[in-house]
């Protein structure tokens, strides 16, 4: 059960218990799955009965309690445990939670060149956002990042600068803006993109890719560093950290293709960590909607550092060793491979950073 299915899990609970009169709520839109926080267990987490709880005039863990046989009785959940204030933390039956996790993720490959893909909504929010950013440089490449990630969680969005962007802005770091300068409107537009600016270094110089990180990748209250050090090939650089992880999860379907086999998703075991990289792949859709709601690109950045740093320790085990023949063990760690090169190259061109297949 991916996230995505599971979320739609819990929401059918809620109905449920409201059909058979336990709660009296307006079943959401929306159930947010995510992994466990301290103190929690299992695979998945929800804070529904949280969410839930003021509307139902019933503390959250007795809406938990509540809820909870209704998720013991659905396909693919084994158990299902309340802890906190009223989180449900719901570990998945087998490890079919990893399996489907990893096949709902290489599925979404072939979406995203239709414009959707893994951890984008399938369908349009309603939301209406209007973005107006200063005329400066890293406000404008905030903007253009929350617009398309805005627009991946099925948002309509409008974006305008208080003036024409500098010709380099949108040809060397591909900015676009909907409109510029003063609107002809009762009132002016607010300003809701103010980064901390990033006067007086020159993005610019760095390029698109190494110019947008360096603006994106910090958080909006702190000063960006405009160094040459993010044009470096080396691990110190965050960037090229998760451009060398794509490049890898690359080369790794080519040299097992030359091998004779291919990516099915299975169960990954004996690999240091790897459970670290599921949790970190199960939770984009999360960094994905939170990056949206907060206009905070720099947390998309941030997680997909953390995902590069998360399978490296599964690369070298993916291709078969010496005489080894190729079997349904390196065929799991090869899918699991992809998925975190597909979760890379979804996160970058969000951030309109190329993820080459060759670095």
């Amino acid at each position: 059960m991916t996230p995505v299915e599971l979320s739609r899990t819990v929401l059918r609970a809620v109905r449920r218990a409201v059909d058979d009169g336990e709660l009296s709520v307006v079943v959401p839109g929306r159930a947010v799955v995510t992994v466990p926080g301290p103190g929690g267990c299992g695979d998945y987490a929800t804070n529904i009965a949280l969410q839930l709880a003021r509307s139902a005039g019933q503390p959250p863990q007795r809406v938990a309690e509540v809820l909870r046989p209704y998720l013991l009785g659905a396909a693919g959940v084994g158990d299902v445990v309340v802890t906190g204030p009223g989180f449900l933390n719901i570990s998945l039956q087998g490890a079919q939670g990893s399996v489907l996790l990893v096949s709902e993720i290489l599925r979404s490959g072939s979406q995203s060149r239709r414009g959707g893909g893994y951890g984008y909504v399938d369908r349009p929010s309603g939301q209406v956002v209007q973005l107006h950013a200063p005329h400066e440089v890293r406000a404008v490449v905030v903007m253009d990042v929350v617009a398309r990630v805005l627009r991946s969680q099925g948002a309509l969005v409008r974006t305008s600068c208080a003036a024409r962007p500098e010709r380099e802005w949108t040809e060397v770091l591909g900015v676009e803006v909907d409109a510029y300068g003063t609107p002809d409107a009762p009132a002016p537009l607010e300003v809701n993109v103010r980064p901390v600016p990033a006067a007086p270094a020159d993005p610019v110089s760095l390029g698109r890719d190494a110019g947008r990180w360096a603006l994106l990748h910090p958080a909006a209250h702190d000063r960006p560093r405009i160094t040459s050090a993010y044009l470096s090939q080396r691990e110190g650089n965050p960037l090229f950290r998760v451009r060398y992880a794509h490049a890898r999860t690359r080369a790794l379907s080519r040299n097992a293709a030359d091998l004779g086999f291919d990516a099915h998703p299975g169960v990954v075991q004996d690999v240091r960590d790897v459970r670290a990289l599921e949790i970190a792949l199960a939770d984009h859709p999360r960094i994905l909607a939170a990056a949206a709601t907060q206009h905070a690109p720099d947390r998309l950045a941030r997680h997909l550092l953390a995902v590069a740093d998360a399978v490296t320790p599964l690369l070298p085990t993916v291709l078969p060793r010496g005489a080894e023949k190729p079997s349904a063990a390196h065929r799991a760690r090869l899918a699991l491979a992809e998925a975190a090169g597909t979760v890379l190259a979804g996160g970058l061109s969000l951030l309109g950073i190329d993820a080459p297949d060759h670095l």
